[in-house]
């Protein structure tokens, strides 16, 4: 029984059908494993983004004197953290909200500043600053119309965000135990298939080790061709879409731009295909060869 690489690829021949089913199910693991890396990434960004920028919109009632808010302003600059306020008059709300449906006419034409309210924007560096504005000013009916304050939007991006990354990783493991104990089985019959050969070349002196060598071998070669084609695959495709989705998530950069991004993707999935593929082959020899 020769043990070299020959012998590895020799033995993938002549089941060509079990070898098949081992690397495409690493294949589709990996493929769907590097789409979790990217989607990952992708909203920790989205997430950061919204963290980073904290920011709470107080609408103010129509007809407030000039006193009332100008008192407002200064009451607000006096919060900490606070790192800009921002007046929007009427007039500069009419003027923002036809920029935004400057495409569709038919949306502006009914549209005067006296139906649009003024407001203030709040920017702050501390997200906690933000809480207590708006406890301060909700129950303010007098002054506030309205407040938006963004920890909504933030909350509920968590939620889904957290959705998405336990339901990606409970498919991916799920994927991953099956493609790990299919190899492991696999590499266990192709033993099997073998135990007449590894007797003679254990009574003519072979070690463990050298009968098992090359179904090691085997199950490297399923875990780094399979990593190797399942990451190209995806992330192939993902970067030929990378514009129209980071348009979607501007001006988060959703999917890098960067190479080197991807290169330490595959980078990292061939080292955890070969991982995955030394030990499923290590417990399907450790099965059936005990002589």
């Amino acid at each position: 029984m020769s043990n070299n690489p020959k012998t590895t690829w020799h033995h993938i021949r002549r089941s060509p059908i079990q070898s098949l089913t081992a690397l495409i199910l690493m294949t589709f693991s990996f493929m769907l494993v590097s789409l979790f890396i990217v989607v990952n990434s992708g909203l920790s960004k989205v997430l950061v983004y919204f963290e980073t920028k904290p920011e709470i919109t107080i609408f103010i009632k129509d007809n407030l004197p000039q006193a009332d808010i100008d008192n407002l302003q200064k009451d607000l600059a006096n919060y900490q953290d606070v790192k800009e306020i921002k007046f929007i008059s009427k007039e500069k709300a009419l003027e923002i909200y036809k920029q935004q449906n400057k495409n569709n006419p038919m949306l502006t034409e009914m549209v005067t500043a006296s139906i649009l309210p003024a407001s203030f924007e709040i920017t702050v560096t501390d997200p906690k600053t933000l809480e207590k504005i708006y406890q301060n000013y909700a129950t303010n009916t007098n002054v506030v119309d309205e407040i938006i304050y963004q920890k909504d939007v933030i909350n509920s991006l968590l939620d889904w965000t957290n959705i998405i990354r336990r339901s990606g990783f409970i498919i991916t493991i799920i994927v991953f135990i099956i493609s790990f104990f299919s190899v492991s089985t696999i590499i266990g019959m192709k033993t099997t298939n073998r135990k007449d050969e590894i007797k003679i070349s254990r009574l003519l002196g072979a070690s463990k080790f050298y009968v098992k060598k090359p179904f090691l071998l085997e199950g490297i070669f399923y875990g780094l061709i399979g990593s190797f084609i399942g990451s190209i695959l995806t992330l192939t495709l993902i970067y030929f879409v990378r514009t129209s989705i980071n348009t979607f998530f501007q001006p988060v950069v959703f999917i890098p731009n960067e190479l080197s991004f991807y290169g330490l993707v595959i980078l990292a999935q061939l080292l955890l295909g070969l991982i995955i593929g030394f030990f499923s082959s290590l417990i399907g020899v450790r099965r059936y060869i005990k002589f």
